[in-house]
């Protein structure tokens, strides 16, 4: 595997964490300012990550393609 394509999956893996961590850091706030809707702030987190890291491991896997 050549340098760009190291940099490219690197870059990937920083990227889907930053997001995750972003959108599990506006859903505490938004939870902590209306705690009855924490069920439904907890399921569009949920979904938003899962999307997130589904992007992550499509990019990864065709980075890793030959």
């Amino acid at each position: 595997m050549d340098i760009p394509r190291i940099v490219g999956a690197g870059l990937v893996v920083i990227g889907a964490g930053i997001g995750i961590g972003r959108i599990g850091g506006s859903a505490m706030d938004a939870i902590a300012r209306q705690p009855e809707a924490s069920g439904k702030i907890q399921t569009a987190m949920l979904i938003a990550a899962a999307l997130i890291e589904g992007i992550g491991f499509a990019a990864l896997f065709a980075v890793a393609e030959n």
